[in-house]
């Protein structure tokens, strides 16, 4: 039986994530990495939003606009209260296209002791 020689491969260790170096922010201002949608939202609890939203392969209503208070926001979801009927709404953030409010957003987290929530990103689970 001929024998085969075994071929060796160098190991490669796995190089450490790279992390783009950004500017020192400001106290003020929520930081670049937790400048996500939800946590801009969560930011603006209370404040009346239009959310305009596509819904593709959909012959009944293709885009569809929904107007309410931003009660809650999470990786994947907005919930929002129309105080008209009220009716909540449990939106997709799949289907956002964009939300336009009609004051002044809050993009500067408040520093007294309070914490946005971080959720792992779906590398982490």
């Amino acid at each position: 039986m001929p024998q085969y020689q075994q071929q060796q491969f160098p190991q490669y260790q796995q190089m450490p994530q790279y992390q783009q170096m950004q500017p020192p922010a400001q106290q003020t201002m929520l930081p670049s990495e937790q400048s996500y949608i939800e946590n801009i939202l969560r930011l603006n609890e209370g404040k009346t939003a239009t959310v305009y939203m596509t819904f593709e392969n959909n012959e009944q209503w293709n885009a569809k606009i929904f107007k309410g208070i931003v009660e809650a926001a999470g990786r994947d979801h907005i919930i929002l209260s129309d105080p008209k009927t009220g009716k909540r709404y449990l939106l997709l953030m799949i289907y956002l296209d964009y939300i336009t409010f009609d004051e002044e957003l809050n993009y500067q987290y408040p520093f007294n002791g309070g914490q946005i929530t971080q959720q792992p990103t779906r590398e982490d689970t």
